[in-house]
């Protein structure tokens, strides 16, 4: 059977989606409009799975894979929740220290696409911390709409801490270079916003998709930043023209892409959103902006 891209589906069951996966609104309610677009034999239940994530197909690097090696790492959740976790990867047999990057997911905390992210970026010759969000809360619960559903349960002033603790994790790893930057997906690409003018220290970011940071703080960025963006992404792109007015003001260094035809999400390769062209070009860009700015 061939794979589903988002060519097989209407543009609106794309679009409710999107808004189903963000909390923009409930299950019932992606069934009940999304059936309307159901044709033939397909449901609108049927339509739901073939969007969801199929994470064991679209693994690229085992957790066991001997070119890596991996771990889960506690460290101290500085803002009242005690210990935080995520998932360190790093090369099995490399020299020297090495540059560090920190992953930062999507609204569903420390999934296994992500984890794969993680290693993806060992084999690329980064060492890479996933932290997951979700690990006061349990930790990522093993089914993606569990895991939006105790998205919103989270204090995300305590959240973004334990990103700004895993940074200086990162910085302090005697394996590391101490050069630290930043790639996140959606919320994660938020994320790496924020901490671009939480951190001046931080050496570069790579937000994928994310929400715009308040316009009164980007004069605070230092960081290099590597901003992409999907074209068919009308709730995240409305935040682009006035973040980059915001950012040429500031005279911060960034380059943009925006990918043509494809959908927020587009470099997650668990679903359909996935765009094998836009998202391998992106990858590219990210690890030659990491190889710039974390070796030097």
């Amino acid at each position: 059977m061939s794979r589903l891209s988002a060519k097989d589906f209407h543009p609106e069951v794309l679009k409710l989606f999107d808004k189903y996966v963000h909390g923009l609104i409930p299950r019932r309610d992606f069934l009940k409009s999304a059936g309307k677009f159901a044709i033939g034999a397909a449901t609108a239940e049927g339509l739901l799975q073939a969007l969801s994530p199929r994470f064991a197909e679209a693994q690229q690097v085992r957790d066991n894979d001997p070119r890596i090696k991996a771990r889960f790492v506690e460290f101290a959740s500085p803002q009242g929740y005690g210990t935080a976790r995520g998932y360190l990867v790093q090369p099995a047999n490399a020299k020297g220290k090495l540059p560090t990057v920190l992953v930062i997911h999507e609204n569903r905390g420390l999934n296994p696409h992500i984890e794969d992210i993680a290693r993806r970026l060992a084999l690329d010759g980064f060492i890479a911390f996933a932290p997951d969000a979700l690990f006061p809360l349990g930790g990522y619960p093993g089914d993606e709409d569990k895991a939006r559903e105790l998205f919103p349960k989270l204090d995300q002033s305590k959240t973004r801490e334990d990103f700004v603790a895993a940074a200086g994790l990162l910085k302090q790893l005697p394996e590391g270079n101490g050069k630290v930057g930043a790639v996140g997906f959606c919320y994660g690409g938020g994320i790496v916003n924020y901490l671009a003018i939480r951190l001046p220290d931080l050496a570069a970011g790579v937000p994928f998709y994310g929400s715009q940071p308040p316009a009164e703080d980007v004069a605070k960025i230092k960081a290099p930043l590597l901003i992409q963006y999907a074209e068919n992404d009308e709730r995240i792109n409305a935040g682009w023209p006035k973040f980059e007015a915001a950012l040429k003001a500031a005279g911060t260094r960034y380059e943009a892409h925006i990918y043509p035809g494809v959908q927020h999400g587009f470099n997650n390769d668990t679903t359909p959103r996935f765009d094998q062209a836009a998202a391998k070009l992106a990858w590219q860009r990210t690890v030659a902006f990491f190889n710039q700015h974390l070796r030097a």
